[in-house]
């Protein structure tokens, strides 16, 4: 996992999680307390509100992702950027200053008055984006988007979120963002659920994640929460994402996500590395996972079955019996005390499968049902 430097803020495995606060100078941005047209409002907000609660980057957004309206062009998002650069000048706090947009031209206006970073929504739809980026030395958040420079979207299938985040490629400083929330009609909040569960698989790019799920529909769902009651979920799921490999939060709530993203960093596994000797150990807990490195490396398409499933089954005899012996006979991993263990991948459990086809039905149900319940879960 490479770290990426943000105007000096180190992003990566071997950091604390990073929280972005948001402004926004969308007059039709949803969430009021964090909408200004005056500069100096604007300011006290990111001093105060942003700053002072623990925001190491600040992201201003010029336009609103609801699409009940018109997107802005090039030229509409410069006419607005003026008060995010006024904004800019006029705080007093430390922090990494983010510019969401698509286009090219506010990125390079944005950094040319002093932002540090940008966050594309369009991931790279203008292919000058990365060009623009890579000239300043520019750290940029890559959010997976159909490539549509018209209007942003989110990338229906979860299967094609991985594919979508390497589109027109990478520069030294990408951060990668799965896109969670109603950038597309047709995302569902199973969708969303369903990213948010496979986070680590979009770790297999070696790149920094960055994740925007503060009281999105999917986990308000779940609580059956309205957004001013939503917090509580949005924390929840916020060290659920740390814990799983994201490096940066996206919030309105900046102290309380501080809080959840230290707890989820707190309890992330240990991994073993040596920066100096170049070891990395890889978090992988599915095929799936691994197959993502695995192409990353060498471009291959193909997942091994290589991750370990440790299964308890209790088993009367003589099927318990038979079951280690047939395991045995395979070499999966395999412990008959009082209750009954199997350790294998999911290739051993379907060779298992096969080969007692025929014995004592309890047993013959037993693997049935664990190796249906693995493929389910894996794919």
């Amino acid at each position: 996992m490479r770290t990426v430097d943000a105007a000096g803020l180190k992003i990566g495995d071997e950091y604390p999680p990073r929280i972005m606060g948001v402004l926004n100078v969308s007059e039709e941005s949803p969430y009021d307390p964090s909408v200004f047209d005056d500069p100096g409002e604007a300011a006290a907000y990111v001093d105060e509100a942003l700053i002072d609660e623990g925001a190491d980057i600040v992201d201003v957004g010029l336009e609103s992702a609801n699409k009940r309206f018109e997107v802005l062009s090039a030229e509409g998002e410069l006419d607005r950027l003026e008060t995010a650069i006024q904004t800019l000048e006029s705080t007093s706090g430390d922090a990494v200053w983010s510019i969401e947009t698509r286009y090219h031209e506010v990125a390079e206006a944005a950094l040319d008055a002093g932002f540090d970073m940008v966050n594309d929504i369009c991931g790279f739809a203008d292919p000058e984006m990365p060009v623009v980026c890579a000239e300043y030395d520019a750290a940029v958040s890559k959010m997976a988007s159909p490539p549509d420079l018209e209007r942003p979207g989110a990338i229906e299938n979860v299967d094609d979120i991985y594919d979508a985040l390497a589109r027109n490629g990478f520069t030294d400083k990408t951060i990668l963002d799965p896109a969670f929330g109603g950038w597309s009609e047709a995302k569902t909040t199973d969708d969303d659920r369903e990213t948010l569960d496979r986070l680590r698989e979009f770790r297999g790019y070696g790149r920094p994640i960055l994740v925007s799920i503060n009281r999105k529909n999917f986990l308000r769902e779940v609580a059956g929460r309205e957004t001013d009651r939503a917090l509580p979920v949005s924390l929840a799921a916020t060290s659920m994402a740390v814990e799983r490999g994201a490096h940066i939060v996206r919030t309105h709530d900046v102290a309380e996500t501080r809080d959840a993203a230290l707890i989820g960093h707190e309890f992330t596994r240990d991994r073993s590395r040596d920066v100096e000797l170049g070891v990395e150990e890889l978090d992988i807990t599915t095929d799936r996972e691994f197959a993502r490195h695995k192409r990353r490396i060498d471009d291959a398409t193909d997942e091994a079955a290589v991750v370990p499933h440790v299964v308890e089954l209790t088993l009367p005899n003589p099927s318990a019996t038979f079951l280690e012996g047939a395991a045995e006979r395979i070499e999966m991993g395999v412990y008959h005390g009082e209750e009954l263990l199997l350790i294998g991948t999911i290739t051993e459990y379907e060779t298992l499968h096969a080969a007692i086809r025929g014995g004592p039905k309890p047993a013959v149900d037993a693997v049935s049902s664990v190796y249906e319940d693995l493929v389910v879960s894996d794919e």
